[in-house]
């Protein structure tokens, strides 16, 4: 079988084309791109079907598993496929992992070191209990989605764009010294013992529960990541589809009562709106593929991330 492989403009990328047996599969086919094109390893290529040009449908992207054969309809000794480089990749494991160190590491900073001399603070600095506290959840908090990167979480795309690492590490790093700051501030004036004891305990339930779901999602892939769309089930994911961005944006308001600062409510709000946005759009995808139509099931009516957001 003859593959001809072209870019989007109509150019062709493998001069000459690709010659591959009849039983190859489209990983064998990246395989073979990746020889003739030494940077464009298999997780940078993209390679779809190719559409009528003024076409609106979206184009076919060729899975990985799938025989080359399959996407001829099995009439024909030569395919033509479109070829799009997707850049640098990097391991979501690496992308998380990175993300996460920073606000692990720069928040300690804020609480052990004696920073607030730089910023002109000239006198005795004395910390109080929740602070001390702080310093615990969220360590423990970025401490958690580290382990989960790890051991729990199975993706279902093997790598992210490089530039994505930049960007995330740039969100979470920034947040997490803009709110360590202000928390650790030595101006900083502490709640109530009881609004302490009454936000982190919320906040620590929250972020047991959090893990909790992340087993349940985790569970409904294999190892390798595959398993495709399932509806979640079990838990808080009988009344919530994204359950897990539920109690993420808990979590943080269990943090925030506990702490109150301004700092920690606009993270708070910026995370909010950012999951609820990933929320919308997993609960749509949900309902459009269980739409109970050709012996699928129907997703049921639950609400999309936070009451009363259906």
């Amino acid at each position: 079988m003859k593959v001809n492989v072209i870019s989007r403009s109509g150019r062709e990328v493998i001069k000459g084309g690709l010659e591959l047996s009849d039983s190859a599969t489209v990983a064998d086919l990246q395989e073979a791109i990746h020889k003739r094109t030494k940077r464009f390893y298999p997780a940078r290529q993209r390679l779809t079907l190719p559409i009528q040009p003024g076409s609106k449908e979206k184009p076919v992207v060729l899975n990985y598993k799938k025989s080359v054969n399959d996407y001829t309809g099995g009439n024909s000794d030569t395919l033509t496929v479109v070829f799009k480089d997707l850049g640098p990749q990097v391991s979501y494991r690496t992308l998380f992992f990175f993300e996460y160190l920073g606000p692990l590491i720069i928040y300690p900073l804020f609480y052990y070191l004696p920073v607030y001399k730089y910023f002109g603070y000239k006198g005795e600095r004395v910390l109080h209990p929740v602070q001390t506290y702080a310093l615990y959840y969220w360590c423990f908090h970025y401490f958690k989605r580290i382990l989960e990167t790890f051991f729990i979480h199975r993706f279902s795309h093997a790598t992210s764009p490089l530039s994505n690492v930049f960007r995330n590490c740039a969100y979470y790093w920034t947040f997490g010294a803009y709110i360590a700051y202000y928390v650790n501030n030595p101006l900083y004036t502490p709640v109530s013992d009881l609004q302490m004891k009454l936000g982190f305990g919320f906040g620590i339930l929250c972020q047991i529960s959090n893990f909790y779901c992340h087993i349940l999602l985790s569970n409904l892939r294999s190892a390798d990541g595959s398993g495709g769309y399932q509806i979640p089930r079990g838990f808080l994911f009988n009344i919530v589809t994204c359950a897990n961005y539920t109690t993420e944006i808990y979590q943080w308001l269990g943090f925030n009562i506990a702490t109150q600062t301004v700092a920690g409510y606009i993270f708070l709000v910026v995370a909010a709106s950012i999951m609820t946005n990933w929320a919308l759009a997993k609960h749509r995808r949900l309902k459009k593929l269980f739409d109970g139509k050709d012996g699928r099931p129907k997703y049921p009516r639950r609400w999309v991330i936070l009451p009363p957001l259906l």
